[in-house]
């Protein structure tokens, strides 16, 4: 019988720090103790051993076996039943006889055994918590700090294990130093002979990926969606969202105010000189207007599709064809591998010059937004209600006799709107009703009127009002010999001979530009009448008749006047 008290804190210590659970680390000692027992007993690898360790108190126990029979042909493995009754055990066949062995009998060597065995089977257990760890960690974001670095690799220490992370695996023209912490994605996970294979990357689009949930609430909490990633790690990313609340625009959002959100996106890929470029994509059901967006930042013509093949070319004009290929070729080729569909690019004039039938893009748009419209227009209506454009066809109708009655009255026209919509009618089939006006009635012969205590107003018929008469006036003359009878009448009539030529305007000097004198106030002297000279004498004054002078009224011509000035221009 073997009692550590240093037993219970070993394993403590082992699960905490390698992350075992406290039956492996028991399960790896009693496969320990029983090996290196067999060794003890002069390399019997069949010999039967039972460990038995108490968790709670920390008591090892070993027991040698034999199993039970009928006829021993093995002493050392196996023991007769008439023995096992001799000794006053009730024991059966196929039962084992177990003797307690003494652990101090264990040699030096034994105990090393013990060590080596039991350190091996703690790596091996290390590894697989190790795996179980891991494998649900495989498409997320790891941290981990540099230990080693160099042109080739770097080693970089996760917390319980170390991974590898090769060159192909870094940014292109970023750089570590040793205590650097850096973000990794874990690519996938493996359990070898060797313990678990975890494989991390920088390059892969899950990378980016988990840089947007990070920096981007709206992708983290699920508002935005990534529908695809495809990218050149240092060279150019293009990203596909779609925004599930129709109030939200993905490509706003990921971008932010100024570029400020897609800015921190592309700080955390890499401290290269050359940042990694991001082209946000739209993503939309539309499947040409999508392979356009995707060939962002080009500017498309018009796009020509072969749904068999999926394949897609791109008409763009000359002077566009350079941001459209972009570096070695890379927009159409990550646009590609976006969408899926094969893409190439095609010079405006080349496809002219070959006869190729090409969609407009612009028209594409232009329909896309239309069908948009029409769907937010009929989403906002109320149910039982005629879209905006039913609506204008009803009440566009123009009326003469639109009063306010028929401004307080309810409106017939939107009555009979709803009933249509009800019954399932098209828009066209809502087209407002012609007034029908009935002719006038001629009154038949009056009636004896029975008078009753209150009396019934007549309403006279309206007069219909006359057409105007039109005269016409006929001639014989011909058109030049009218001419020239008006050319004779103007040769007749006298032609005033005034010079009409305005003068130059001369500025007249005023009275107010004169320097104000001082005005002395008047005196008690001043203000006597005797002292002013009389300017009127006392008799009457006899107002003389006025003659009635006649005005001869002369008839003027305006035309002379026109004349004058034709010839004045």
């Amino acid at each position: 019988m073997f009692k550590s008290s240093e037993l219970l804190q070993l394993i403590e210590v082992l699960e905490s720090e390698k992350g075992i659970s406290k039956d492996a680390i028991i399960d790896a000692l009693k496969e320990a103790i029983a090996k290196a027992y067999r060794k003890h007993l002069g390399s019997i690898d069949d010999a039967l051993v039972r460990v038995d360790i108490n968790p709670s108190s920390g008591v090892i126990a070993v027991f040698e076996q034999k199993k039970v029979v009928e006829i021993v042909e093995d002493d050392f493995l196996e023991i007769s039943l008439d023995e096992v009754k001799a000794k006053g055990l009730s024991l059966k066949i196929d039962d084992f006889y177990e003797t307690e062995v003494d652990l101090e009998s264990f040699t030096k060597g034994t105990a090393m055994i013990v060590k080596a065995v039991f350190r091996q089977k703690i790596a091996e257990a290390e590894k697989a918590a190790l795996y179980e760890l891991f494998k649900d960690k495989i498409g997320e974001m790891i941290v981990g700090q540099v230990e080693k670095v160099d042109d080739r690799s770097a080693i970089i220490n996760i917390g319980r294990t170390d991974v590898y992370l090769p060159a192909s695996k870094r940014i292109p023209g970023e750089t570590f130093k040793v205590g650097d912490r850096v973000k990794l994605y874990v690519v996938d996970v493996e359990s070898t002979t060797k313990g678990a294979q975890i494989a991390v990357s920088r390059t892969h689009e899950g990378f980016l990926k988990r840089v947007f949930e990070e920096e981007l609430p709206e992708v983290y909490e699920g508002t935005v969606i990534i529908k695809a990633i495809a990218r050149e790690a240092g060279v150019r990313s293009k990203v596909a969202v779609y925004s599930q609340d129709p109030n939200v625009d993905p490509a706003g959002a990921c971008i932010g105010q100024n570029g400020s959100r897609i800015q921190k996106i592309v700080a955390q890929l890499g401290n290269a000189k050359e940042k990694e470029k991001i082209d946000i994509i739209a993503y939309t059901d539309n499947l040409p207007l999508y392979l356009v967006e995707a060939m962002k930042p080009a500017q498309i013509t018009g796009i020509i599709l072969d749904e068999v093949n999926h394949k897609a070319v791109m008409v763009i004009q000359s002077e566009n064809l350079g941001p459209a290929i972009g570096r070695r070729g890379v927009n159409p080729r990550l646009a590609s591998k976006l969408t899926g569909w094969q893409i190439d690019v095609k010079d405006l004039n080349e496809a002219v010059a070959e006869g190729l039938v090409y969609q407009s893009v612009d028209l594409l748009r232009q329909e896309a937004e239309d069908k948009r419209l029409r769907e937010l227009q009929r989403a906002t209506l109320p149910a039982g209600s005629a879209p905006a454009q039913a609506r204008h066809v009803v009440y566009s109708q123009q009326r003469d006799d639109f009063t306010m009655e028929d401004v307080l009255s309810p409106r017939h026209d939107e009555d009979r709107q709803e009933k249509l919509i009800a019954d399932g009618a098209e828009i066209d089939e809502m087209t407002p009703e012609t007034p029908v006006v009935s002719p006038e009635v001629t009154p038949a012969a009056p009636t004896p009127v029975v008078q009753s205590e209150v009396a019934t107003p007549v309403v006279e018929p309206k007069p219909v009002p006359e057409a105007p008469k039109v005269t016409v006036v006929r001639t014989t003359k011909t058109l030049e010999e009218l001419e020239a009878e008006l050319e004779a009448e103007k040769a007749r009539k006298p032609k005033f001979e005034k010079d009409f030529k305005k003068k130059p305007f001369k500025k007249r000097p005023k009275d107010n530009d004169k320097p104000v004198e001082d005005i002395p106030t008047p005196t008690g002297d001043s203000l006597n009448p005797a002292n002013y000279m009389k300017i009127y004498d006392d008799e009457d004054v006899v107002e003389e008749p006025v003659e009635d002078v006649e005005v001869e009224e002369t008839e003027l011509d305006f035309e002379d006047f026109d004349e004058y000035y034709d010839e004045e221009k």
